[in-house]
Protein backbone atom coordinates (compact mmCIF):
# COMPACT_ATOMS: atom_id res chain seq x y z
CA UNK A 1 0.00 0.00 0.00
CA UNK A 2 1.61 3.12 -1.14
CA UNK A 3 0.09 5.63 1.37
CA UNK A 4 0.73 5.86 5.58
CA UNK A 5 -1.47 4.16 7.61
CA UNK A 6 -0.44 7.14 10.32
CA UNK A 7 -3.12 9.59 9.46
CA UNK A 8 -6.23 7.25 8.19
CA UNK A 9 -6.25 4.86 11.16
CA UNK A 10 -6.98 8.36 13.69
CA UNK A 11 -9.21 9.26 11.39
CA UNK A 12 -11.15 6.43 11.42
CA UNK A 13 -11.61 5.89 14.81
CA UNK A 14 -12.55 9.51 15.38
CA UNK A 15 -15.44 9.65 12.77
CA UNK A 16 -16.67 6.27 14.01
CA UNK A 17 -16.58 7.17 17.75
CA UNK A 18 -18.18 10.93 16.94
CA UNK A 19 -21.36 9.70 15.01
CA UNK A 20 -21.47 6.45 17.12
CA UNK A 21 -21.66 8.98 20.06
CA UNK A 22 -24.43 10.87 18.84
CA UNK A 23 -26.20 8.05 17.72
CA UNK A 24 -26.24 5.75 20.53
CA UNK A 25 -25.66 8.55 23.87
CA UNK A 26 -28.96 8.37 25.12
CA UNK A 27 -27.96 9.61 28.56
CA UNK A 28 -26.82 12.60 27.25
CA UNK A 29 -30.14 13.09 25.11
CA UNK A 30 -29.28 11.61 21.80
CA UNK A 31 -30.52 8.53 20.20
CA UNK A 32 -30.59 7.08 17.05
CA UNK A 33 -34.05 7.66 15.35
CA UNK A 34 -34.14 5.20 13.80
CA UNK A 35 -32.85 1.08 13.33
CA UNK A 36 -31.75 0.11 9.64
CA UNK A 37 -32.51 -3.00 8.58
CA UNK A 38 -33.35 -4.84 4.97
CA UNK A 39 -37.11 -5.52 6.01
CA UNK A 40 -37.49 -2.00 7.03
CA UNK A 41 -35.90 -0.58 3.80
CA UNK A 42 -38.21 -3.06 1.83
CA UNK A 43 -41.13 -1.55 3.39
CA UNK A 44 -40.05 1.74 3.01
CA UNK A 45 -39.49 1.39 -0.91
CA UNK A 46 -42.85 -0.86 -1.45
CA UNK A 47 -45.13 1.39 0.58
CA UNK A 48 -43.57 5.04 1.12
CA UNK A 49 -43.35 7.95 -1.77
CA UNK A 50 -41.12 7.59 -4.03
CA UNK A 51 -39.28 11.85 -4.88
CA UNK A 52 -36.74 12.18 -7.25
CA UNK A 53 -34.05 15.14 -6.46
CA UNK A 54 -31.59 16.50 -8.64
CA UNK A 55 -28.70 18.49 -7.37
CA UNK A 56 -26.28 20.52 -9.76
CA UNK A 57 -23.18 22.49 -8.41
CA UNK A 58 -21.63 24.86 -10.99
CA UNK A 59 -18.87 27.61 -10.43
CA UNK A 60 -20.23 28.86 -13.95
CA UNK A 61 -23.31 29.45 -12.62
CA UNK A 62 -21.86 32.29 -11.71
CA UNK A 63 -21.25 33.62 -15.11
CA UNK A 64 -17.97 35.44 -14.41
CA UNK A 65 -16.18 32.44 -16.72
CA UNK A 66 -13.99 31.47 -13.90
CA UNK A 67 -13.52 27.52 -13.72
CA UNK A 68 -11.58 26.30 -10.91
CA UNK A 69 -10.77 23.83 -8.11
CA UNK A 70 -13.77 22.20 -7.89
CA UNK A 71 -15.72 23.49 -10.77
CA UNK A 72 -18.81 21.17 -11.05
CA UNK A 73 -20.61 18.37 -9.37
CA UNK A 74 -23.74 16.79 -11.16
CA UNK A 75 -25.60 14.43 -8.40
CA UNK A 76 -29.19 12.69 -8.98
CA UNK A 77 -30.80 10.84 -6.16
CA UNK A 78 -34.48 8.73 -5.82
CA UNK A 79 -35.82 8.26 -2.24
CA UNK A 80 -38.53 6.52 -0.67
CA UNK A 81 -39.87 8.11 2.50
CA UNK A 82 -42.14 6.80 5.08
CA UNK A 83 -43.30 9.47 7.26
CA UNK A 84 -45.72 10.30 10.03
CA UNK A 85 -46.29 13.63 12.28
CA UNK A 86 -43.39 12.20 14.48
CA UNK A 87 -40.59 10.35 12.38
CA UNK A 88 -39.81 10.30 8.94
CA UNK A 89 -37.52 7.30 7.39
CA UNK A 90 -35.88 7.65 3.86
CA UNK A 91 -33.93 4.78 1.98
CA UNK A 92 -32.47 5.49 -1.57
CA UNK A 93 -29.80 5.42 -4.19
CA UNK A 94 -27.89 8.16 -5.95
CA UNK A 95 -25.35 8.67 -8.76
CA UNK A 96 -23.22 11.38 -9.10
CA UNK A 97 -20.34 12.97 -10.79
CA UNK A 98 -17.70 15.36 -9.62
CA UNK A 99 -14.80 17.26 -11.17
CA UNK A 100 -11.71 19.55 -10.40
CA UNK A 101 -9.72 21.22 -12.18
CA UNK A 102 -6.78 23.68 -12.12
CA UNK A 103 -6.80 27.26 -11.29
CA UNK A 104 -7.30 28.41 -15.05
CA UNK A 105 -8.47 25.49 -17.92
CA UNK A 106 -7.31 27.35 -21.22
CA UNK A 107 -3.38 26.53 -19.67
CA UNK A 108 -2.21 23.70 -21.02
CA UNK A 109 -0.39 21.34 -19.55
CA UNK A 110 2.96 22.37 -20.52
CA UNK A 111 1.65 25.61 -18.42
CA UNK A 112 0.38 23.79 -15.59
CA UNK A 113 2.39 25.08 -12.50
CA UNK A 114 2.98 21.78 -10.17
CA UNK A 115 1.96 23.51 -7.35
CA UNK A 116 -1.84 23.81 -8.95
CA UNK A 117 -4.46 21.99 -8.24
CA UNK A 118 -4.95 18.77 -10.32
CA UNK A 119 -7.46 17.68 -12.43
CA UNK A 120 -9.54 14.84 -11.21
CA UNK A 121 -12.41 13.24 -11.87
CA UNK A 122 -14.65 10.92 -9.40
CA UNK A 123 -18.04 9.38 -10.92
CA UNK A 124 -19.66 6.94 -8.63
CA UNK A 125 -23.48 5.71 -7.14
CA UNK A 126 -24.34 4.47 -3.97
CA UNK A 127 -27.23 3.66 -1.15
CA UNK A 128 -28.58 5.63 1.48
CA UNK A 129 -30.78 6.13 4.99
CA UNK A 130 -32.12 8.76 6.58
CA UNK A 131 -33.66 9.06 9.54
CA UNK A 132 -35.12 12.07 11.62
CA UNK A 133 -37.88 13.15 14.22
CA UNK A 134 -40.37 16.17 14.45
CA UNK A 135 -37.40 17.58 17.44
CA UNK A 136 -34.67 17.40 14.44
CA UNK A 137 -32.99 14.41 15.49
CA UNK A 138 -31.76 12.50 12.98
CA UNK A 139 -29.21 9.93 11.82
CA UNK A 140 -27.68 9.09 8.58
CA UNK A 141 -25.61 6.73 6.88
CA UNK A 142 -24.09 5.94 2.82
CA UNK A 143 -21.82 3.93 1.21
CA UNK A 144 -20.87 4.73 -2.29
CA UNK A 145 -18.47 2.87 -4.62
CA UNK A 146 -17.31 4.10 -8.12
CA UNK A 147 -14.64 5.39 -10.04
CA UNK A 148 -11.91 8.16 -9.62
CA UNK A 149 -9.55 9.27 -12.72
CA UNK A 150 -9.94 8.67 -16.76
CA UNK A 151 -13.02 6.51 -15.98
CA UNK A 152 -15.13 9.07 -14.55
CA UNK A 153 -15.44 10.66 -17.70
CA UNK A 154 -14.54 14.16 -16.75
CA UNK A 155 -12.70 15.73 -19.86
CA UNK A 156 -15.75 14.52 -21.74
CA UNK A 157 -18.30 15.90 -19.62
CA UNK A 158 -16.79 19.32 -19.39
CA UNK A 159 -15.96 19.60 -22.48
CA UNK A 160 -20.06 18.88 -23.65
CA UNK A 161 -20.85 21.67 -20.77
CA UNK A 162 -18.19 24.17 -22.12
CA UNK A 163 -19.46 23.93 -25.78
CA UNK A 164 -22.78 24.06 -24.79
CA UNK A 165 -22.40 27.19 -22.28
CA UNK A 166 -19.42 28.59 -24.99
CA UNK A 167 -16.84 28.76 -22.74
CA UNK A 168 -12.89 27.64 -23.74
CA UNK A 169 -12.47 24.20 -23.37
CA UNK A 170 -10.52 23.01 -20.99
CA UNK A 171 -6.91 21.82 -21.61
CA UNK A 172 -5.52 19.80 -19.27
CA UNK A 173 -7.63 16.46 -18.77
CA UNK A 174 -3.91 14.49 -19.67
CA UNK A 175 -2.95 14.81 -16.45
CA UNK A 176 -5.48 13.83 -14.56
CA UNK A 177 -4.73 10.79 -11.64
CA UNK A 178 -5.07 7.52 -13.21
CA UNK A 179 -8.17 5.15 -12.53
CA UNK A 180 -8.83 3.41 -9.27
CA UNK A 181 -11.91 1.67 -7.65
CA UNK A 182 -13.24 3.95 -5.09
CA UNK A 183 -15.20 3.35 -1.86
CA UNK A 184 -16.46 5.99 0.82
CA UNK A 185 -18.39 5.24 3.98
CA UNK A 186 -20.49 7.98 5.25
CA UNK A 187 -21.91 9.13 8.51
CA UNK A 188 -24.33 12.09 9.70
CA UNK A 189 -26.02 12.44 13.09
CA UNK A 190 -27.43 15.54 14.92
CA UNK A 191 -29.38 15.85 18.31
CA UNK A 192 -31.76 17.93 17.64
CA UNK A 193 -33.00 21.37 17.06
CA UNK A 194 -32.96 24.53 18.97
CA UNK A 195 -35.93 26.98 18.54
CA UNK A 196 -34.44 30.34 19.50
CA UNK A 197 -37.62 32.66 17.94
CA UNK A 198 -40.62 32.06 16.44
CA UNK A 199 -39.93 31.32 12.44
CA UNK A 200 -35.97 30.80 13.75
CA UNK A 201 -34.46 27.25 14.14
CA UNK A 202 -30.76 26.27 14.51
CA UNK A 203 -29.75 22.91 14.16
CA UNK A 204 -25.78 21.15 14.93
CA UNK A 205 -24.78 18.31 13.25
CA UNK A 206 -21.63 16.33 13.09
CA UNK A 207 -20.49 14.56 9.81
CA UNK A 208 -17.59 12.19 8.50
CA UNK A 209 -16.41 10.24 5.60
CA UNK A 210 -14.11 7.63 5.05
CA UNK A 211 -12.55 5.93 2.48
CA UNK A 212 -9.51 5.89 0.07
CA UNK A 213 -10.93 8.86 -1.46
CA UNK A 214 -12.27 10.90 1.23
CA UNK A 215 -11.46 10.61 4.64
CA UNK A 216 -12.54 13.86 7.37
CA UNK A 217 -14.27 14.55 10.16
CA UNK A 218 -16.51 17.35 10.90
CA UNK A 219 -19.48 19.86 12.27
CA UNK A 220 -21.85 22.10 11.43
CA UNK A 221 -24.23 24.34 12.35
CA UNK A 222 -27.31 25.48 9.93
CA UNK A 223 -29.81 28.43 11.12
CA UNK A 224 -32.85 28.45 9.09
CA UNK A 225 -35.72 31.72 8.94
CA UNK A 226 -39.02 32.13 7.48
CA UNK A 227 -42.09 29.34 7.09
CA UNK A 228 -40.13 26.25 8.75
CA UNK A 229 -40.89 23.02 8.73
CA UNK A 230 -41.16 20.18 10.81
CA UNK A 231 -40.34 17.40 9.36
CA UNK A 232 -38.47 17.04 5.57
CA UNK A 233 -40.94 17.39 2.47
CA UNK A 234 -43.70 19.39 4.37
CA UNK A 235 -44.82 22.74 2.40
CA UNK A 236 -42.12 25.59 3.88
CA UNK A 237 -40.20 28.62 2.84
CA UNK A 238 -37.34 29.83 4.19
CA UNK A 239 -33.62 31.32 3.83
CA UNK A 240 -30.95 29.45 5.49
CA UNK A 241 -27.23 29.64 6.77
CA UNK A 242 -24.85 27.29 7.03
CA UNK A 243 -21.36 27.13 8.21
CA UNK A 244 -19.29 23.92 8.29
CA UNK A 245 -15.68 22.95 9.60
CA UNK A 246 -14.03 20.02 9.06
CA UNK A 247 -10.57 17.88 9.71
CA UNK A 248 -9.02 16.73 6.42
CA UNK A 249 -7.41 12.92 6.85
CA UNK A 250 -7.64 11.95 2.97
CA UNK A 251 -8.31 13.98 -0.31
CA UNK A 252 -7.67 12.02 -3.25
CA UNK A 253 -8.75 14.75 -5.69
CA UNK A 254 -5.69 16.64 -4.05
CA UNK A 255 -3.37 13.80 -3.43
CA UNK A 256 -4.25 11.04 -5.79
CA UNK A 257 -5.52 7.39 -5.34
CA UNK A 258 -4.60 6.02 -1.97
CA UNK A 259 -3.75 2.64 -3.52
CA UNK A 260 -2.21 4.23 -7.09
CA UNK A 261 1.16 4.99 -8.21
CA UNK A 262 -0.02 8.94 -9.06
CA UNK A 263 2.42 11.19 -7.24
CA UNK A 264 1.87 14.94 -7.24
CA UNK A 265 3.63 17.97 -5.31
CA UNK A 266 0.80 19.04 -3.43
CA UNK A 267 -0.66 18.30 -0.42
CA UNK A 268 -4.37 18.83 1.28
CA UNK A 269 -4.84 21.26 4.16
CA UNK A 270 -5.80 19.28 7.33
CA UNK A 271 -8.74 21.82 8.21
CA UNK A 272 -11.33 22.80 5.50
CA UNK A 273 -14.69 24.27 5.55
CA UNK A 274 -17.10 26.31 3.91
CA UNK A 275 -20.20 28.95 4.40
CA UNK A 276 -23.58 28.46 2.76
CA UNK A 277 -26.25 31.08 2.08
CA UNK A 278 -29.32 30.16 0.41
CA UNK A 279 -33.23 29.83 0.06
CA UNK A 280 -35.49 27.36 -0.03
CA UNK A 281 -39.12 26.80 -1.37
CA UNK A 282 -40.95 23.13 -0.42
CA UNK A 283 -44.80 22.79 -1.78
CA UNK A 284 -46.75 20.16 -1.27
CA UNK A 285 -45.12 18.12 -3.91
CA UNK A 286 -42.26 20.39 -5.30
CA UNK A 287 -39.51 22.12 -4.31
CA UNK A 288 -36.62 23.82 -4.89
CA UNK A 289 -33.28 25.22 -3.48
CA UNK A 290 -30.83 27.79 -4.63
CA UNK A 291 -27.65 28.61 -2.66
CA UNK A 292 -24.22 30.04 -3.57
CA UNK A 293 -21.35 28.18 -1.00
CA UNK A 294 -17.94 29.85 -0.29
CA UNK A 295 -15.19 27.07 0.20
CA UNK A 296 -12.33 27.79 1.85
CA UNK A 297 -8.73 26.69 0.62
CA UNK A 298 -7.84 23.38 0.71
CA UNK A 299 -4.10 22.94 -0.72
CA UNK A 300 -1.31 23.48 1.52
CA UNK A 301 0.80 25.11 -1.56
CA UNK A 302 -2.04 27.83 -2.44
CA UNK A 303 -2.33 31.01 -0.71
CA UNK A 304 -6.02 31.41 0.78
CA UNK A 305 -6.85 34.62 -1.52
CA UNK A 306 -6.00 31.99 -4.25
CA UNK A 307 -7.73 29.09 -3.10
CA UNK A 308 -10.82 30.12 -1.72
CA UNK A 309 -13.78 29.08 -4.27
CA UNK A 310 -16.92 30.43 -4.89
CA UNK A 311 -19.77 27.88 -5.70
CA UNK A 312 -23.65 27.49 -7.01
CA UNK A 313 -26.09 25.11 -5.63
CA UNK A 314 -29.34 24.00 -7.17
CA UNK A 315 -31.82 21.41 -6.20
CA UNK A 316 -34.73 20.49 -7.48
CA UNK A 317 -37.34 18.07 -5.85
CA UNK A 318 -40.53 16.42 -7.45
CA UNK A 319 -42.27 13.41 -6.85
CA UNK A 320 -42.32 10.17 -8.96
Amino acid sequence: MKRSNIMIKPMLALSLAAISGLALADGVGFALVGHPSWQEAQSVMQNGRAIWMLELENDSFLLNKDDKFYTAGDHLQKTYVSQTDLLSVEYGWRVGQDLYTASDVKLLPSQLSPNDHPYAGWLYGGVFNNNVDVTGKSWRWGVDVGCFGQCAGGARSQAQLHRFINQPLPQGWSTQYHNELGVVLSGEASPGRLLPFSGVDITPKVHARFGNIFTDFGAEVEVRFGRLNAMPYQSANYGFIRADVKEVGYNATIEGAYFSDDTHKVHAKKQGGEVEVGYLWQGSEYAFSASIFRRANEMKEMSNATGNQNIVRLQFIYPM
